[in-house]
């Protein structure tokens, strides 16, 4: 898989899954555009810039189209259109539903289920275009399965899926192709605090014996990005070491 000349935007990129993603396309040869809510996405522009990858990076909410106009836009003049979307920003606000409040609520919902929805709806009006892109959006397999404590994540989540399929059919007579990926238990700030206990309790069902790293998570991202994918599309995809089968 190689991405020379190529352009990819990905969302929540400052660190894990969204950081690694950026790292494997700039190593396959794409520009990479990085977005985040604050200037950590500046400082991991540097270090990706260090490895001698292409990179630019965008401070911006993808929860107001403003922000998401000035990220295409930072692509475009930058390094001249966009061919790949990786819809990665996402956040959890975690509470059983009887005590979950209207924010939590809207404010998952607006970041991973809205911000995706922009950020699909400005990229596609540049690759339809040039009727090529690829689309890949981060989902969770709570969104396949739920998750006790997650009602407003597990609702963005699979409207995530929804909207993956729904952008396939849309798009797939122009070219265009879009898949979602779905992490199980993947190595994060999150994990590394949970209780040993708790994390022997999770890792014994799954197959694999154990949580799975955000660079795994960037390979099967990788082909579905690559031209290598370009009968795959409205496809849903678990990374969860066989957590759920």
């Amino acid at each position: 898989m190689q991405f020379k000349g190529q352009t990819a935007v990905i969302t929540g990129s400052s660190r894990g899954i969204g950081k690694a993603i950026a790292e494997k396309l700039g190593k396959l040869g794409a520009n990479v555009v990085l977005n985040g809510t604050t200037d950590k996405v500046l400082d991991t522009a540097k270090e990706l810039e260090a490895m001698g990858i292409k990179v630019t990076a965008v401070v911006g909410d993808i929860r107001h189209a403003e922000d998401v106009k000035t990220l295409m836009n930072t692509a475009v003049n930058t390094f001249g259109g966009i061919d790949i979307l990786i819809n990665n920003a996402g956040i959890t606000k975690d509470k059983p539903m009887a005590m979950m409040s209207e924010d939590d609520w809207d404010t998952v919902l607006d970041i991973n289920l809205k911000g995706a929805f922009l950020c699909t709806k400005a990229a596609a009006k540049l690759m339809l275009k040039k009727k090529y892109g690829r689309i890949v959006n981060i989902s969770s397999v709570a969104g396949n399965y739920g998750n006790p404590g997650q009602a407003n994540y597990s609702a963005s989540k699979a409207g995530l899926i929804g909207l993956t399929k729904t952008t396939a059919k849309e798009f797939a007579p122009r070219g265009i192709i879009c898949n979602v990926v779905c992490p199980g238990a993947i190595v994060s700030d999150m994990t590394e605090i949970l209780p040993d206990d708790l994390k022997k309790k999770y890792i014994e069902k799954i197959a694999l014996g154990r949580f799975g790293t955000p660079e795994e998570v960037a390979n099967v991202v990788a082909f579905f990005a690559s031209e290598e994918a370009g009968y795959v599309t409205g496809q849903v995809i678990d990374i969860d070491g066989g957590l759920v089968m």
